[in-house]
């Protein structure tokens, strides 16, 4: 999944807020709380939904817990999410918090009612076999909705703490996928991305063994009125032939996938326990692009990993260049206690830093390209806000206009300045 690191608040009630750090899958299992310290009644309180994706994220989640009690001396803290699960400990022994409540309590039915009877509720998470329902809490936007396909991941890379937040991997029914689709789109959704930890493991667990590509076919067949289909991050390692297929022949799945490389050097891919090369990560883009030459590709990309070398490094930046890479997630490595490569000999933080900015610069040149490429095209644009929408490829476009969010509007690309497309819509 992509581990775009975020805070969002929500408010549930007047004097009730959610405040949720990383990715878009805590984002729709914000949701999920919001509707159950609804239906729990919950007053006076502060949810803190925390990520554990890096050591930064943490550390976020613990200053605005601060923060929260010194302007709230009153109301009850209450904190959950990947960073409670796995050391409910640290954040129990905060003085600020009120209850520790782990990824499977959060929206249990009951968890926010009444009064506290047990500070810190967190369970065992590799015992959960099941999901949340897709029907339940999911997270929509004026523009888009979210469904959660899959959660958990079977996989061990030596620098990610997120198995011991999320467990083992499991999906969701293929027939509650659809029909909540179904749904979206009768609500007039134009847009539905399907999310999850390791997305593309979804269909493992269950019966058949059915792929992330047969889940994407049979919800473009049985929810026709879905206009644009996404999908979240990815691993490059199990792109499926059935999701190839829909690629080159759908246009509603819509033309870009964000790529969980990580490096761009083989060794360190090693250290990492990915189970792709360079070369076949270049490999299955050159693949995709033959199948879908529109597709644009982002990718989530680690920077200064333990034992990591200039020429090492170097390998990751013309992995940009030569993958013909549009988006960047840059991470500065940030070592998680427990993981493997915490304990590999650590490069320096300066030197770590300064690797991630000069991926982020090869990043910003990227899109630049990237926006050069789109002078001239018509493309149809899903409104986020006024001013402001999303190309079918996922390029931030702005235009002036009256058109509403939520809608698809056609428009011409006229410009840019190195962020964002300039355009002008057209008439439909």
């Amino acid at each position: 999944m992509s581990k775009t690191l975020t805070l969002e608040r929500e408010a549930v009630a007047p004097d009730v807020e959610i405040i949720t750090f990383g990715c878009r899958l805590n984002a729709h299992e914000s949701n999920a709380i919001q509707e159950r310290a609804r239906q729990d009644g919950l007053t006076d309180a502060v949810v803190f939904n925390t990520c554990a994706v890096t050591a930064e994220a943490v550390r976020q989640a613990r200053q605005a817990i601060r923060k929260a009690r010194r302007e709230r001396p009153g109301a009850r803290l209450i904190v959950t999410g990947c960073a409670a699960q796995i050391d409910p400990a640290a954040f129990a022994a905060m003085a600020e918090v009120d209850q520790v409540l782990g990824n499977a309590e959060k929206t249990a039915k009951g968890a926010y009612a009444g009064p506290i009877t047990a500070r810190v509720r967190v369970g065992d998470i590799f015992e959960r076999t099941d999901m949340a329902d897709p029907s339940v809490g999911g997270l929509t936007e004026r523009a888009r909705a979210y469904v959660e396909v899959q959660n958990g991941c079977d996989h061990r890379c030596t620098f990610c703490v997120i198995p011991y937040g999320r467990g083992n991997s499991r999906s969701a029914a293929a027939g509650d996928v659809v029909g909540q689709i179904r749904r979206l789109a009768e609500q007039g959704y134009q847009e539905v991305v399907l999310t999850g930890v390791d997305l593309t493991s979804w269909g493992q667990d269950l019966p058949g063994t059915p792929t992330l590509g047969g889940l994407v076919a049979r919800i473009l067949k049985l929810a026709p009125g879905l206009p644009r289909l996404r999908l979240s991050s990815i691993d490059a390692a199990e792109i499926d032939g059935e999701l190839m297929q829909c690629l080159a022949s759908e246009d509603r799945l819509q033309p870009h996938l964000h790529l969980s490389l990580q490096s761009g050097d083989d060794m360190i891919l090693k250290r990492m326990k990915r189970r792709h090369s360079r070369a076949q990560a270049l490999e299955l883009i050159g693949a995709v692009r033959a199948a879908r030459p529109d597709v644009a590709f982002g990718a989530d990309l680690i920077a200064g990993f333990p034992t990591e070398t200039d020429a090492m490094f170097d390998n990751t930046l013309k992995l940009v260049d030569e993958g013909g890479l549009s988006f960047l997630h840059v991470f500065p490595f940030s070592p998680r206690a427990g993981t493997p490569a915490a304990l590999m000999p650590q490069l320096d933080r300066g030197l770590v830093k300064a690797r991630a900015q000069a991926l982020r610069a090869a990043g910003d040149r990227a899109l630049e390209r990237h926006l050069r490429r789109q002078m001239g095209r018509v493309v149809h644009g899903l409104v986020e806000k006024p001013g402001l929408a999303r190309a079918e490829d996922f390029t931030e476009i702005a235009f002036d206009g009256p058109t509403e969010p939520g809608t698809v509007a056609p428009m011409r690309v006229i410009g840019h300045d190195g962020r964002k497309a300039r355009a002008e819509l057209l008439s439909a």
